[in-house]
């Protein structure tokens, strides 16, 4: 049961608009103007500690973990030296966005309009973007929903999970800025290398100077509050926030408060400092696991107490929001940030992992209903049967939660990628569903590459269907095509045209962020960053993978060439100008046709004849993304995580064989196709395993909807343990459910206000089912909810 406190900042959390603040964007502003001639990374450390040192330190009601991004409880800030040209041309109509609106004042857009943007004109890194990507590239990759990486070019990367274990509540900050003036003082030969490496322990310093500054003003501001406070109470619970933000981040934890109040300023700090998507917590109930048994052991706090910090932290999480592009939004739909936190696993050396805190952290999840953290959990052939039970029955709470993940797969991944065995046994989910580990810098989503749109090109002649428009390599008429293996062909060579445009977008993006955006604070949080005085954007870490590309439409892809290779060339029940007519004409008048392109087996059914076209289509598609390089030399990887990509990818591609409608979603990671998955939840992982999966470094999420009555009962709640055990047997990394029930789900559409709490399942994240678009939650309803295993 919730306390009041909780519940009261969740009453505030569900029943509030996202507001945005101009005040980090102001401050950042004023400093940058001081700071002309400077170089880039000492400017950017200096904007962060002027942030840190003037933004209002704001404590809400009842708070005991403190720390806001403005003065808004539920808030979004802008970063305009990455993209300040989309807030300007959407701003006005921010309250009116079909996605994720915002709240936003005729004063504030008077204000940035006036005070701030001119400033940045020609300074960002959008505007940079956009000039120097090659005018064919930016034909496919600038807001068509073909090849889409707006999300690295408006906003931060991101990506990073902070190491807790070696770095942060081992040293602290003032740890931090302790050494890297040793390894300044050591820096004794001049060269450029070294001057780089001066200027680099320079601004980690001004970084953690800006966010020990930030925490000691929290303290101040508690401290003050407690002095006003009549509820005695109330006063202590000030007092307390006093001391531990006095204590942390400068130094290590010593205490559970201690220790999560310090991540929240961790989360807060590189919130400050980029905005950026997928900060991760990391593998929580490890970290904070000695923590919490102190605490017990040593009375300090109780079990209830630390339950309510958790839930606290998990608030936070929930409170700051993602401000974002109405493009960007149509991919991340549902205000998500992405900050993944994964319990479960095996630790280092190989034992069981599971906890305490993996159980209250389930716990917290279900109790608070955020859509943040993104709760992971690790699942091996030996974990406590107690703990997969407690995963399957948050599955059946109809939360969306957690992403469910084989650790074996996860495991396996990173060492396919060079990671050493005990850093690969450590890993912790990232984003959506990418494996990863504390001490790695990555590009974990680079791209969205739009698969179905290849095959459209194909059979168009390059063209796309609904505009006309010329959009990929020259091809032949398509009603001169005459054995299937020629279509193949054919969108394979479209298909290798749209991965060289991601390569090269991402590319572009990759040295602009380099030259742009050096990442002091983050680097601060990773290991090897200190230790050889390099930043992130220059491969500072000890693991830099390449960019991820992420696929959407497998499954749409896979079943249309199935049904062109059925229909056309093996049952010659029709011919392939026939096949083109009808869908030119989005089926209609060819209704016939098109139940028979229906009836054409369809992935996710258990059925070799299309599944080996989606696993052709996935080992293609890895070959020959693998094969590029990224500016640090390291190979691009591939992915087929869901986020909400799969909506506004469809709305721009046409009628596809196998009989989905003009601008219908498509389908996301490894999942069937909305409604097509007509067996079994079985056949649907058995599908998804066939794929390879550990070559896909980026993740593979497989999305199935499974019926409310299925997991009610402990013996439902059972067996699906057991049928996820038995899909992780097969090789797969993960799986999620959405167990709502369709009639709840209508009933929402008509009656929001009755249901602000609801989550559902998106693809690769749980969000609000009220913040969703009408065709967001259309396509989530459309998902075949199986009554049966």
């Amino acid at each position: 049961m919730l306390t009041k406190r909780i519940e009261d900042a969740r009453q505030n959390y569900i029943n509030s608009k996202t507001a945005i603040s101009y005040e980090r964007a102001r401050i950042w502003t004023e400093s940058h103007k001081k700071t002309e001639g400077e170089s880039i990374p000492i400017r950017r450390a200096k904007a962060f500690k002027d942030t840190c040192q003037q933004l209002d330190v704001e404590i809400f009601d009842g708070e005991i973990i403190v720390g806001a991004v403005g003065e808004f409880r539920k808030c979004g800030i802008l970063t305009p030296e990455f993209s300040w040209t989309w807030v300007d041309r959407e701003m006005d109509n921010f309250d009116k966005r079909v996605q994720d609106p915002y709240v936003m004042t005729d004063e504030q857009r008077e204000y940035v309009r006036k005070n701030i943007f001119p400033y940045w004109k020609g300074k960002s890194l959008e505007e940079s973007f956009l000039s120097r990507l090659p005018e064919d590239t930016a034909k496919v990759a600038v807001d068509t929903g073909i090849v889409d990486n707006d999300s690295k070019w408006r906003q931060a990367v991101g990506e990073i999970t902070p190491d807790y274990q070696d770095v942060l509540f081992k040293k602290g900050f003032g740890g931090i800025i302790t050494e890297a003036k040793k390894h300044m003082e050591k820096l004794n030969e001049v060269s450029a290398e070294n001057l780089k490496k001066k200027e680099f322990y320079q601004s980690v310093i001004l970084t953690s100077e800006g966010i020990i500054s930030l925490a000691k003003r929290y303290s101040q501001k508690a401290s003050e509050l407690a002095d006003s406070e009549t509820n005695e109470d109330r006063k202590n619970e000030l007092k307390k926030v006093a001391e531990v933000c006095s204590k942390v981040p400068e130094n290590p934890p010593s205490t559970f408060h201690e220790a999560i109040q310090f991540v929240w300023f961790t989360q807060l700090g590189g919130i400050l400092s980029e905005n950026p998507l997928a900060l991760n917590v990391g593998r929580f109930d490890q970290f904070m696991y000695p923590y919490y048994k102190s605490d017990i052991e040593n009375n300090i706090m109780n079990k209830e107490q630390i339950q309510e910090l958790i839930e606290a932290l998990w608030l936070k999480l929930s409170e700051w929001v993602w401000t974002i592009s109405a493009n960007t939004a149509e991919f991340f739909a549902g205000y998500n940030q992405f900050q993944n936190l994964t319990i479960g696993g095996k630790t280092r050396d190989g034992k069981d992992a599971v906890n305490e805190l993996s159980y209250m952290a389930l716990e917290a999840t279900e109790n608070v209903k955020t859509h943040q953290p993104g709760l992971s959990v690790r699942i091996h052939q030996d974990c406590p049967r107690e703990f997969l039970d407690a995963v399957t029955h948050l599955v059946s709470k109809g939360t969306g939660f957690p992403a469910i993940h084989s650790d074996q797969a996860g495991y396996q991944m990173l060492i396919n990628a060079g990671y050493e065995p005990e850093d690969a046994r450590d890993w912790n989910n990232c984003g959506c569903v990418v494996p990863h580990f504390r001490k790695t810098g990555e590009w974990t989503s680079a791209v969205n590459i739009n698969i179905t749109a290849a095959l459209e090109f194909a059979l168009n002649k390059g063209c796309s269907r609904i505009t006309g428009e010329k959009m990929g390599v020259d091809e032949k008429e398509p009603k001169t095509f005459t054995s299937y293996e020629e279509i193949e062909e054919a969108f394979y060579r479209q298909f290798d045209n749209l991965i060289k445009h991601s390569v090269i977008s991402t590319l572009v993006a990759q040295n602009l962020h380099k030259e742009m955006v050096p990442r002091p604070f983050l680097s601060s949080c990773i290991e090897n960053c200190i230790d050889e005085g390099v930043d992130l954007v220059d491969a500072g870490a000890k693991y830099n993978l390449g960019p991820v590309l992420t696929g959407i439409g497998l499954a749409v892809t896979a079943n249309s060439l199935a049904a062109i290779k059925k229909l056309v060339y093996e049952e010659k029940c029709t011919d392939i100008e026939t096949l083109i007519n009808a869908i030119d004409a989005d089926w209609e008048g060819y209704e016939e046709l098109r139940q028979k392109a229906l009836s054409v087996s369809k992935y996710g059914n258990n059925i070799n004849y299309v599944d080996d076209i989606a696993v052709n289509i996935a080992n293609h598609y890895y070959k020959e993304s693998h094969r590029y390089k990224d500016i640090n030399g390291n190979n691009f990887n591939t992915a087929f995580m869901g986020i909400s990509n799969y909506l506004p990818a469809g709305k721009v591609v046409g009628a596809t064989p196998c009989g989905r409608k003009s601008r219908e979603p498509l389908s996301e990671g490894v999942s069937p196709f909305a409604g097509s998955d007509t067996s079994t939840p079985l056949a649907a992982m058995r599908s998804a395993a066939r794929l390879n999966q550990d070559v896909h470094s980026g993740g593979t999420l497989l999305n199935l909807r499974l019926s409310e009555d299925l997991v009610k009962t402990k013996r439902g709640q059972s067996n699906l343990g057991s049928m996820i055990q038995a899909f992780f047997a097969l090789g797969a990394f993960h799986v999620q459910f959405n167990t709502v029930s369709t009639e709840t789900l209508l009933d929402a559409q008509k009656h929001p206000e009755n249901y602000k709490d609801l989550l559902v399942r998106v693809a690769g994240y749980s969000t609000q089912f009220v913040n969703l678009s009408r065709s967001m939650q259309d396509a989530i309803i459309a998902r075949n909810a199986h009554d049966k295993f």
